[in-house]
């Protein structure tokens, strides 16, 4: 292992739902599996497990951010700029539905950035992010002009 890998275990209502949108939609490779209990998925290197647990599954709440409603609760991917497009437009071809569509923040501006937000099929939200400049990840200021 060249770096620390980030695992994450959530709530799932439907093992075969989960399998179809992690494996299917994502396509992410699944690993072991409990039958019935949780499978594990590789999402680009990283390790996260759904689990059987339909009593843990609800919308997550969301807070105003750029005018939208984003879910507080949430988990995905920095991503290449050329890879984030490719998914937004995977997704978009596979009619999963936008919690946000994807979109350019600060376009032109230190921290430029592309956003989007899907619902797993058991309510957990994925953000896919990237940046124009990957400097600028943790930067403390956005939206400045460079």
């Amino acid at each position: 292992m060249t770096r620390p890998r980030f695992h994450l275990a959530f709530p799932v209502n439907d093992l075969e739902a989960a399998r179809g949108f992690y494996g299917g939609v994502l396509g992410c490779p699944e690993g072991r599996e409990a039958p019935g209990e949780w499978i594990d998925f590789d999402l680009h290197g990283h390790q996260i497990v759904a689990h059987y647990a339909p009593d843990e599954c609800r919308a997550a709440q969301a807070n105003a951010v750029d005018g939208h409603g984003v879910p507080v609760r949430h988990f995905g991917l920095l991503l290449e700029w050329s890879d984030w497009e490719a998914l937004g437009e995977k997704l978009k071809a596979a009619e999963v539905p936008f919690i946000i569509e994807p979109y350019v923040r600060f376009a032109g501006k230190a921290g430029e950035q592309g956003t989007m937000f899907v619902m797993d099929p058991a309510c957990n939200a994925l953000e896919f992010k990237t940046f124009k400049d990957d400097g600028d990840v943790f930067r403390k200021t956005l939206g400045k002009e460079h």
